[in-house]
């Protein structure tokens, strides 16, 4: 909370900065530490590998989905972003458009094996939209709610990641592939894309970001897929 002056205190906010900072450093000393990425192709701008193992590259971008696709008119859209975070917000697309928009070039890699390279998006930086919301130091994953169902079911989609790679600055909530509106197959009006992990991460139809202290696994994570989900690794399935 503010003081009586209006001004926030600024050891929390240090606090915030030296806790991500402390899991950046930590970033590559998860499970595959030691281990080497793997993959063909110059180095892209995480160090890896253009092409991950496992991976062909493919033209045209295949559809996946649960079979739900969920048509959501931009008056109707909303993001809403909650958990433990110090001010919680709802936003309508016009506040989204407001936000600063960024332009990028990133690779699709899906679980499925394929990749599609040197996609052009423009949409919200994730890491900016968590700067407005200000996480608190404990907030260490965030899950991530869709707008899509499972068939037959009342599951909604999510798909959970921690938050230092959440935060990588090429994760985008996009709007606009190839200089046009994310058509709607593909999640528009707006998706969250991952480029560093599996796709699925990732989720189309995005309408709800939770930050939490707990890792809740998504609809693919219980259902035997990896929780980490790092291309360059092979890490398509639960160990």
């Amino acid at each position: 909370m503010s003081g009586g002056d209006g001004k926030k205190p600024i050891k929390p906010l240090i606090e915030r900065k030296q806790a991500f900072a402390e899991r950046q450093a930590a970033r590559g000393r998860g499970v595959f530490a030691g281990q080497k990425p793997d993959g063909v192709g110059p180095p892209n701008r995480h160090g890896m590998p253009k092409l991950p193992v496992g991976q062909y590259a493919v033209e045209k971008w295949p559809v996946l989905d649960l079979g739900d696709e969920p048509h959501i008119a931009k008056e109707a859209w909303r993001l809403e972003v909650d958990g433990l975070v110090e001010a919680p917000h709802v936003y309508t697309w016009d506040e989204f458009m407001a936000l600063p928009q960024t332009e990028d070039t990133s690779d699709f890699h899906c679980v499925t094996s394929w990749s599609r390279m040197d996609n052009r998006w423009i949409g919200v930086r994730f890491a900016d939209i968590a700067a407005r919301a200000r996480p608190f130091p404990e907030a260490r994953h965030v899950l991530i709610t869709a707008y899509d169902i499972a068939p037959e079911t009342d599951i909604a989609y999510t798909t959970n990641l921690a938050i230092d790679e959440a935060m990588q600055p090429d994760v985008l909530l996009v709007h606009t592939w190839e200089g046009a509106p994310l058509p709607i197959e593909h999640g528009g009006p707006v998706r969250m894309i991952t480029p560093q992990l599996y796709a699925w991460k990732g989720a189309k139809w995005i309408r709800r970001i939770t930050f939490s202290a707990e890792d809740r696994p998504g609809y693919w994570e219980v259902r035997g897929y990896s929780n980490t989900a790092y291309p360059w690794f092979n890490d398509r399935y639960s160990r």
